[in-house]
């Protein structure tokens, strides 16, 4: 119950920092005085929030936090995420069809990652803290990195280069170095039109049944009081599980792949938009997803071929090529991975294969 109470005076305590920040506003209307520099404090430690009931490493949500899942996920090394939303009492997720959920001031989403190593357990590498911020309803970035007795994470701002020996997929066991991003590259992958923002919880990632349970995820949160707006779940868009080949087909499976890969740098209001070349899954263009389309800005990344996707000839396509390194400068997506996503290249490749 401890926990419980944590969680609880925390979101009390962010809402107390907005009303007082906007009472200061009122009381300095007409005044040609500086505004009061107030904002969201990030603690020291991820215990310090109270999110998680028990052993922290456990991940046992406390009352407050909601776990959830997306359908396509993005690739990183072959982590396990574990994603939790956390709503200021009272103050709901508002629907919207197109683009994240609404999220009221206060709101917070955590994002842990963890890897497998050769024993099969899970082992705790950084959670990362998306919070919006009361006083400026602007979203704000923070990392927590793990130690290494697994009892603690603790405030990391600057990045990190980790040796780890992880199980893939397939269950081979592979070393790399994992590089926890700084607060800079965070804000690349969530820049949208110069605002930093959420990716991954989009109605349309949402839309689905998450494995063991009965309901439908987003149905589920209306029925909570957790989510307002919602419209019959039928009638919401979903985006296809790229692992699903019984139900959705190569190019459906291959476009969700994209957006949740790609897109977040390489559409009109991101951080690559200058290219060109657009992944969102409703991308009708078949130049703007890059087929006969000549790279702006690959450089030598490149590798000497001409278009970002040849029709009928992956090997010939820079999609497959920048896809299948690990090297800087070549390897696309350039942040969030040191390692090559073998069943996504594979994915990609057969889906330019097909193409006429």
């Amino acid at each position: 119950m401890k926990k419980v109470y944590r969680v609880s005076a925390f979101i009390t305590l962010l809402l107390a920092a907005a009303a007082v920040l906007q009472q200061g506003c009122k009381n300095k209307q007409g005044s040609k005085e500086l505004p009061v520099q107030t904002g969201f404090v990030f603690r020291e430690k991820l215990s310090d929030y109270g999110f998680f009931a028990g052993e922290l490493k456990t991940l046992q949500p406390a009352a407050g936090v909601t776990h959830y899942e997306i359908i396509t996920p993005l690739f990183s090394d072959y982590t396990v995420k574990d994603r939790f939303i956390v709503l200021p009492k009272g103050k709901p997720l508002k629907y919207t069809a197109n683009g994240v959920l609404d999220f009221p001031d206060a709101s917070i989403i955590i994002k842990n990652f963890a890897y497998k190593n050769k024993a099969g357990r899970k082992v705790m590498i950084e959670t990362r803290l998306l919070v919006k911020d009361p006083a400026d309803a602007q979203w704000k970035v923070m990392d927590y990195l793990w130690n290494q007795e697994q009892t603690e994470a603790v405030k990391h701002i600057t990045g990190a280069a980790l040796p780890i020996a992880f199980i893939d997929d397939a269950g081979n066991e592979i070393r790399t170095t994992y590089l926890v991003p700084n607060l800079n590259d965070c804000k690349r992958c969530h820049n949208n039109n110069n605002e930093l923002q959420p990716i991954g919880p989009k109605a349309r990632n949402l839309n689905f049944i998450v494995k063991g349970q009965k309901e439908n995820q987003l149905a589920h949160w209306a029925a909570q009081g957790m989510l307002t707006g919602m419209p019959v779940a039928d009638s919401i868009g979903q985006l296809p599980d790229w692992t699903d080949a019984q139900r959705y087909t190569l190019d459906q499976r291959a476009r969700a792949y994209l957006e949740m890969n790609c897109a977040h740098c390489h559409r009109a209001t991101g951080d690559a938009s200058n290219t060109g070349l657009f992944l969102d899954y409703d991308e009708k263009d078949p130049y703007h997803v890059g087929v006969m389309k000549e790279p702006v800005s690959a450089g030598g990344g490149a590798g000497g071929l001409n278009y970002d996707i040849v029709p009928s000839d992956p090997a010939h396509s820079i999609f497959v090529y920048r896809m299948n390194s690990a090297e800087p400068n070549i390897a696309m997506p350039e942040l969030g991975r040191s390692v090559i996503h073998k069943e996504g290249v594979a994915l990609i490749t057969e889906w330019i294969k097909k193409m006429k």
